[in-house]
C-alpha cells in the first residue's frame, strides 16, 4: 500500500475553489472525451440520496457522483498489451465514486476486472493556508511513516511534459482581468500572493498483479501528479470563466456537460491526454 500526499497551492480562497473546481472538472471532461474514450456520468445528486461512507470529521452534506472513465488509449502501450492478454479490452474502464462534502472530498476508484487487486482512494481537504499543515488528514503514526509528500507547483513549467504545455494555460504569464491575480513568478510565488489556499490530496493506492505491480504503482504516482499539475494550471488560468458563478450555475453546466459527454464519446477522434 502506497500513500502520497500531493499539496497544491493556489492563489484563491477555499470558498472560491469549490466553484472553480467543479467548473474546471466539467470543462476538462469534455476535453478528454472522444473516440470511445472519455467520461460517462452515471449519477450526480445530493449525498443524502446515497449511502454515505464514514467521511472525515462529520462531513456529510454535499454532492455524490458516480462516473466511468474509459481510458484505454490513455494507458501506456506496454501496460495495455499486458493487461488485455489477462482480462480483455474492458479492463480499462474504471468506476469513480466521489462524495464531495466540501471542503472535504473522498473519491474511490475501482475496476470490476481487477477487483481487490486494485485500490485507489483520494481524500482531499482544502485549507486557507500555505501548505505547511503537518497532518490535516489525521493519519496514524504508521500511516505517517509511509506517507510521501509531493508539492505540486502550478507555476513550474519545468515539471511539465513538453506535450502538455499550452501558452494560454501558463500561470507564469496569465493575469486574471476580474481579480487581478497573476502572473505567478518564481518558485516562491506563494510567499507573496493573497489570497492563498492549499488542496491537500491524500492518495492511497495498491496494485497486486504479480510481475507488474511495482511498475503500475510507479505509473499511478506519475499519472496522479501529472493530472493534478495540468488540471490546476487550467483551473487558475480559467479564473475569469468561473469567477462569479453560483452553485446553481454550476449544476446547470454539469447537466449540459453530461449530455455533451454522452454524444462526444460516440464520435470518432481521440482527445485529451494520450499515451503511446
Amino acid at each position: 500500500m502506497k500513500i502520497i500526499e500531493f499539496r497544491v497551492r493556489l492563489p484563491m480562497k477555499v470558498e472560491e475553489y469549490q466553484v472553480a473546481q467543479l467548473y474546471s472538472v466539467a470543462e476538462a471532461s469534455k476535453a478528454e472525451t472522444g473516440g470511445g474514450d472519455g467520461i460517462e456520468v452515471l449519477a450526480n445528486h445530493p449525498i443524502k440520496e446515497q449511502p454515505v461512507p464514514a467521511l472525515m470529521d462529520g462531513y456529510t452534506e454535499g454532492q455524490y457522483t458516480h462516473k466511468i472513465y474509459h481510458i484505454e488509449n490513455k494507458i501506456p502501450s506496454f501496460l495495455r498489451k499486458c493487461s488485455q492478454k489477462i482480462c480483455g479490452k474492458g479492463c480499462f474502464s474504471f468506476h469513480e465514486k466521489a462524495w464531495n462534502a466540501y471542503p472535504y472530498c473522498r473519491t474511490v476508484v475501482t475496476n470490476e476486472y481487477m477487483k481487490d487487486s486494485f485500490f485507489l482512494k483520494i481524500e482531499t481537504l482544502h485549507k486557507d493556508d500555505d501548505g505547511s499543515s503537518e497532518n490535516v488528514h489525521n493519519l496514524t503514526p504508521e500511516q505517517l511513516a509511509k506517507r510521501k509528500i509531493v508539492y505540486v507547483d502550478i507555476a513550474d513549467n519545468s515539471s511539465l511534459q513538453s506535450k502538455d504545455y499550452k501558452e494560454d494555460e501558463d500561470p507564469t504569464i496569465y493575469t486574471s482581468e476580474k481579480t487581478g491575480r497573476g502572473p505567478l513568478k518564481g518558485k516562491d510565488w506563494h510567499k507573496s500572493v493573497t489570497p492563498l489556499m492549499c488542496a491537500y490530496k491524500l492518495v492511497t493506492y495498491e496494485f497486486k498483479w504479480f510481475g507488474i505491480g511495482g511498475t503500475v504503482e510507479r505509473f499511478i504516482e506519475g499519472a496522479e501528479g501529472r493530472l493534478f499539475l495540468n488540471f490546476h494550471r487550467q483551473l487558475f488560468c480559467w479564473t475569469d470563466k468561473w469567477y462569479g458563478l453560483t452553485m446553481e450555475d454550476i449544476r446547470a453546466i454539469e447537466d449540459k456537460t453530461q449530455q455533451e459527454l454522452d454524444e462526444s464519446r460516440q464520435k470518432p477522434g481521440l482527445k485529451g491526454t494520450l499515451e503511446n
